[in-house]
């Protein structure tokens, strides 16, 4: 291997003046770095921009081998403090080292402006063979696949470390067909000695572990993300047994957890989130998706036991714990960088969390555990919820307005009747100026290739229109509460005031579509308007029995029965009323087909299948016919004395 030679070499006490200034601004890093972690990051952005100036400074005169070892220690640390201060990979980093293997080639007589990164290290490995280049190309190598590592490109490294190993040692057969070739690769790679001399602010040998446990943690997420499951338990292990932060082990954790739930293995999965806090008690994902996992069991006091404890950590949000760790610069947490892992650790707001406590009580029956919740919610609303609250896919938060029927609900649950008509006013009111006078919409989901097509203005209204549905069906549900808590109090005429409110707001929807749609092609909006339609229709008609006006009951019973044929509340009210009409061959007919036809457990399993919005089961079980056994006898009674008539 060739040594330096000094024929172009710039005046020595350059060269010393920059490795003393090289070895003054690593000895202020050493001493930073063990700080706490505010004061040990303050240090790091001062020493980027002062190794940035000396690298300028080492630039200035022309490439020549002599100086190249100690610029291209300068370039390392220089990018390290670039990488380790930033938030990302920026394209800067790769830059800087394209331009310090352009010096390389140009200090040994060549070029390569004209190759791309992967050409340009090929080049540089298996041309320039001078001795003391070796290990500064192979730290700057390191840089290199931290870089794509942070950009996720992986195959990248894989191309690079094969040219590395071959660097270090050309007999070597390169390690192709490895399960995982990529760590395989990491792990075999020696790491060039360090010099006393060298003044490095991270070790070759750190940087190496960092890129073997962020490059596990990767591409562990990545299987995730794909499905492959075994395969990210592997990874994901191999990962918390790496080199890395008490954070980012939590982490790790975390996404083990929820790759056991989506093993099936739940238990397992409360194992390693029970890891992942013991590591890090401030790992707010883990309580969260604690929480899922007992939601999942049915262990509904675990679940709700894990969102108070997340509802606390949250609304306190204390500061970052100091590390009393060592700060490095490249850590696994700024390498591994993926929707997937921004998904798995997503922060819950404290009003994101109470709305969970909330829907959980009610969905459990705990109404005065809900409406404390709820109100709370509210309460934060007030306060300017949009500000922290988020508005993307992932936050649990149903739209606003949902949230405010959920409430009233629970209100009215609760015995809190005047409370619950007040929050519904506040839904009509301002919904109303929202919904025009005629909503035309087709009724079914579009078919994939058509709804590709929905783009620019046309896409556009489309979403108008849904959104006004959206706005009518609000508007109609706050309606149909206030008839059922109107009925709930006895005041027959206001219930069906409130109940004809809301079937005539309903006529506003007028849907575009061929003949009766299958239920499940209709689009969400649709289903429910038509669920919120039948339930007014049996309140009216439940309250004109009442008040024994039993052909007003009858005409809404029917018309709930064409809305839904299936629905055995519709049917059994129906019955009742055609019996109290004297219409007795028709009520025993009807009867005989409900209980005969199998439509009744259909009906029966299409509302338990069927999701619809929480707000509205409060509606549905007020809308189910009571058990009438003596309606029964007398039918059953008819039915026999009709047969021995009919047999005489």
């Amino acid at each position: 291997m060739k040594r330096l030679r000094c024929g172009t070499a710039p005046e020595p006490g350059c060269l010393q003046a920059w490795a003393a200034e090289c070895e003054a601004l690593a000895g202020r890093w050493r001493a930073a770095r063990g700080s706490a972690y505010g004061g040990a990051a303050a240090a790091a952005r001062q020493l980027r921009g002062a190794f940035g100036e000396l690298l300028l400074q080492m630039r200035g005169l022309p490439p020549a081998l002599p100086m190249m070892p100690l610029e291209l220690t300068v370039l390392y640390n220089s990018l390290l403090f670039v990488m380790g201060t930033s938030d990302c990979a920026i394209k800067g980093e790769a830059e800087g080292i394209r331009q310090g293997l352009l010096r390389v080639l140009e200090a040994c007589g060549t070029s390569g402006q004209d190759l791309s990164t992967q050409e340009l290290w090929q080049k540089v490995l298996q041309e320039v063979t001078v001795e003391e280049l070796q290990a500064p190309l192979h730290r700057l190598g390191a840089l290199q696949a931290a870089w794509w590592l942070a950009t996720s490109c992986l195959q990248n490294i894989i191309d690079l470390f094969r040219l590395l190993s071959s660097a270090e040692d050309p007999e070597r057969a390169p390690c192709r067909a490895e399960k995982n070739e990529l760590l395989t690769l990491l792990k075999a790679w020696r790491t060039p000695a360090e010099e006393a001399s060298v003044s490095l602010v991270q070790s070759t040998e750190d940087l190496k572990e960092t890129l073997c446990t962020a490059a596990a943690f990767l591409q562990g997420l990545q299987e995730l993300e794909a499905g492959n499951l075994s395969t990210t338990l592997c990874l994901l292990q191999e990962a918390a047994g790496g080199f890395c932060s008490k954070r980012v082990l939590a982490q790790i954790y975390v996404c083990l957890g929820c790759c056991a739930q989506r093993m099936g293995k739940p238990q397992t999965a409360l194992q390693h989130l029970k890891q992942a806090l013991q590591v890090d008690f401030q790992c707010h994902p883990a309580l969260s998706h604690t929480a899922a996992v007992y939601h999942e069991l049915g262990e509904t006091d675990a679940e709700l036991q894990a969102l108070y404890l997340l509802y606390e950590a949250v609304e306190k949000n204390p500061p970052s714990a100091t590390s009393s760790s060592p700060y490095f610069l490249i850590r696994a947490e700024l390498l591994v960088n993926t929707p997937i892992l921004a998904s798995l650790l997503r922060h819950h707001h404290p009003s994101e969390v109470k709305y969970l406590l909330a829907q959980r009580c009610l969905r459990d029956g705990r109404v005065a555990d809900a409406v404390e919740h709820y109100l709370d919610f509210l309460s934060l609303l007030q306060e300017g919820l949009q500000q922290q609250v988020p508005l993307d896919g992932g936050s649990p938060l149903p739209r606003i307005p949902e949230v405010f029927l959920e409430a009233a609900s629970a209100l009215e649950q609760d015995g809190r009747h005047q409370d619950s008509l007040t929050v519904c006013d506040e839904v009509i009111s301002r919904t109303t100026n929202l919904i025009p006078k005629i909503i035309q919409v087709e009724e079914k989901l579009e078919q994939p290739e058509c709804a590709s097509l929905e783009t620019g203005l046309a896409g556009g209204l489309l979403s108008q229109k849904r959104e006004s549905l959206c706005c009518l069906t609000w508007r109609a549900a706050a309606y149909l509460h206030q008839g059922w808590v109107w009925s709930k109090l006895g005041k027959g005429k206001e219930a069906i005031m409130q109940f004809s409110r809301c079937l005539n707001d309903l006529l506003r929807f007028q849907p575009r579509g061929c003949g009766v749609e299958p239920a499940e092609s209709l689009l969400p909006e649709v289903k429910v308007l038509q669920k919120i339609r039948l339930l007014s229709l049996i309140g009216r008609g439940m309250q004109f029995l009442e008040q024994e006006k039993h052909k007003e009951a009858l005409l809404d019973f029917q018309h709930g029965l064409q809305i839904s044929p299936d629905d055995p509340a519709a049917a059994s009210y129906l019955v009742q009323v055609l019996w109290k009409l004297n219409r007795k061959e028709e009520a025993a007919d009807y009867w005989q087909k409900y209980l005969e036809s199998p439509a009744g457990e259909d009906g029966q399993q299409e509302r338990q299948g069927r999701h619809f919005p929480l707000y509205l089961d409060s509606c549905l079980k007020q809308a189910t016919f009571p058990q009438n056994e003596s309606l029964a006898r007398c039918i059953q009674d008819y039915l026999r004395t009709t047969r021995q008539d009919s047999s005489r």
